[in-house]
């Protein structure tokens, strides 16, 4: 009795210590603007794995990105949430949120080598597979991952959910090499049904590998749960909901993506 007692034990004690660890890591982009990441991973998972890149809302690396990363880490990812602001800004008031995000994207080349910083990190960690990245963002972060593709990034694929969909039009034809997977609510009033076409066009042009999913009645920031009270904030609010079929329905189709993708590498 006493033995299977004490093998209960210890298998208790091993449930306990298998769990998502993270860390905040500072680092910097190549112009030097200091930069914080949110890295997370299964120490249960004995080896390296998979990297996924989490870019956040155009509300900054606040709580919301980090439980992506976290979430992704529950996958068995190697999962790093990267800071697109500097200092590792956020806000819940929408002026300061569109503040730093044209901030961030007046310079292509400045906002290009902060994801790229975060790719670095990333690889660089043990539990990492360098030679497996991906990257999912959302909102603002959407576009950030999207254009990372545009620019042929070695990436194994990119997810936007409800991100910016705007069409680029020096996208030539095979430029982009990897898989692109987009995740849209159909009540989005930002990214609108021409926006959609207009994407379409441009992907269809560049012969990319993309899929658009659609969730019907879906707004924009329909993955995230505090988006009803964001958009009836006391200092107002985009239009923006959330939706839970969607967010998990939307989360279901990544998870297949990601593993199709790391698998055909």
């Amino acid at each position: 009795m006493r033995f299977w007692i004490a093998v209960m034990m210890m298998g208790l004690a091993s449930l306990a210590q298998a769990e998502i660890k993270t860390q905040v890591f500072n680092y910097q982009s190549a112009d030097g603007t200091p930069l914080v990441g949110y890295y997370a991973y299964d120490d249960a998972i004995i080896g390296i794995r998979p990297g996924v890149i989490v870019v956040h809302e155009w509300w900054g690396l606040n709580d919301y990105a980090k439980k992506r990363a976290r979430d992704l880490a529950a996958l068995g990812y190697s999962a790093l949430a990267i800071d697109m602001y500097g200092e590792g800004k956020n806000t819940e008031h929408p002026a300061d949120a569109l503040s730093f995000m044209k901030a961030a994207t007046a310079n292509s080349a400045a906002s290009a080598q902060r994801f790229e910083a975060g790719v670095t990190l990333l690889k660089r960690q043990p539990q990492t597979n360098p030679y497996k990245i991906a990257a999912i963002g959302y909102c603002f972060g959407g576009g950030v991952v999207l254009d990372a593709a545009r620019r042929g990034d070695p990436l194994a694929g990119v997810v936007s959910f409800h991100g910016a969909l705007n069409p680029r039009p020096t996208t030539m034809p095979n430029s982009i090499k990897a898989p692109i997977l987009v995740e849209h609510g159909s009540k989005d009033s930002m990214v609108t049904p021409a926006v959609v076409q207009a994407f379409r066009s441009e992907m269809d042009n560049a012969q990319a590998s993309y899929t658009i999913d659609t969730f019907d009645g879906a707004k924009h920031g329909f993955t995230n749960p505090d988006a009803d009270r964001l958009s009836h904030g006391e200092h107002g609010g985009p239009d923006i909901g959330y939706s839970k079929q969607a967010d998990e329905m939307s989360w279901a189709n990544m998870k297949t993506f990601l593993a199709q993708v790391f698998a055909d590498q």
